[in-house]
């Protein structure tokens, strides 16, 4: 499948993983990348850099394909530049930005041969990332799961008005789960596709609990919540008695202080670590409504190649 950006990332589909917070690690990462697409890992879930080290090596182990890694740059609070270092000193091919101001690590990777990617969602931030260097931009609209754009524009809407506002590839994300998905965003203009929720549930998604991932298959679209707009930092998880409790709190106008020990990275993790529903929250997209089974990544790809494949052959017959 040849595209701009599987040329860009020398990758055999056009589909990249997200970074996917506590989640994507190597045995992910290099699932992805086997299967053709570009696999990813969660730099800043990472407690140092000598553990980052060990993941990029742990995926050049198991895969000679290229991957990348994700900073999760406005999430955290944590300096960056130190974890940014080992990328370039392990020669990662690819290196993706989500959140906050990526222009640091845009000075820090000047003059290193890496591919540079951020993610955005909206046309402003798009032609921002475009000058400061990006190669190319992955664009999440309001469907999406994890943290979204303030403006709650839809990808279907948001993915034509980026690329008619910049010049370098487009990778849509949001609301795309099978090779329908992948169509349509090319359709749209977009290169590539970026998913997150769809990767959860796969087999080597291996730290994700077994329930979290039955949730993902049993819930519909109608079973997600976007929580954190009172702190100007949408996102969207899996509805449950936890984010039920974080938006009583926000119609009461709470602010970080109250909301700090719900939003955090642990309760996150009792969820998709432990299963713990009562104690914690899981991130996903309106996806869910699409998901119904809990695949090899290998699969995944041959099943969303075969359904681009069908969708390309009933729109040449048109």
């Amino acid at each position: 499948m040849n595209t701009k950006v599987s040329e860009l990332l020398k990758i055999k589909y056009p589909i990249i993983q997200g970074g996917l917070a506590y989640l994507a690690y190597s045995e992910l990462a290099a699932a992805v990348s086997n299967a053709g697409g570009l696999g990813q890992i969660t730099a800043m879930s990472l407690s140092s850099p000598e553990q980052l080290r060990e993941e990029i090596q742990k995926v050049k182990q198991k895969t000679d394909k290229p991957f990348g890694v994700n900073f999760a740059i406005g999430q955290h609070g944590r300096p960056f530049d130190h974890m940014v270092r080992v990328a370039i000193e392990e020669e990662v091919p690819v290196v993706t930005m989500t959140g906050g101001n990526p222009a640091p690590i845009f000075e820090q990777l000047e003059g290193v041969d890496v591919k540079k990617i951020v993610l955005v969602a909206a046309k402003r931030q798009a032609v921002k990332a475009e000058q400061l260097g990006a190669d190319a931009i992955m664009v999440v609209g309001q469907e999406g799961g994890g943290h979204l754009g303030r403006n709650d524009t839809s990808t279907l809407v948001l993915i034509p008005q980026v690329v008619d506002a910049v010049s370098i590839p487009v990778i849509a994300s949001g609301g795309i789960g099978d090779g329908r998905g992948l169509m349509a965003a090319l359709a749209l203009g977009a290169e590539g596709i970026e998913m997150g929720t769809r990767f959860v549930a796969t087999k080597e998604c291996v730290h994700a609990h077994e329930s979290y991932k039955q949730k993902i298959v049993e819930m519909t679209e109608n079973d997600t919540v976007v929580i954190k707009r009172n702190l100007g930092a949408p996102a969207r998880a899996l509805k449950n008695s936890w984010t039920d409790q974080i938006l009583s709190l926000e119609e009461k106008g709470a602010d970080y202080d109250a909301l700090k020990n719900y939003i955090s990275g642990e309760a996150n993790k009792k969820y998709i670590y432990e299963g713990i529903e009562e104690e914690g929250f899981g991130w996903a997209g309106q996806v869910i409504g699409l998901i119904n089974d809990v695949p090899s990544v290998a699969e995944l790809f041959e099943t969303m190649v075969d359904l681009a494949d069908q969708v390309q052959n009933k729109l040449k017959n048109l």
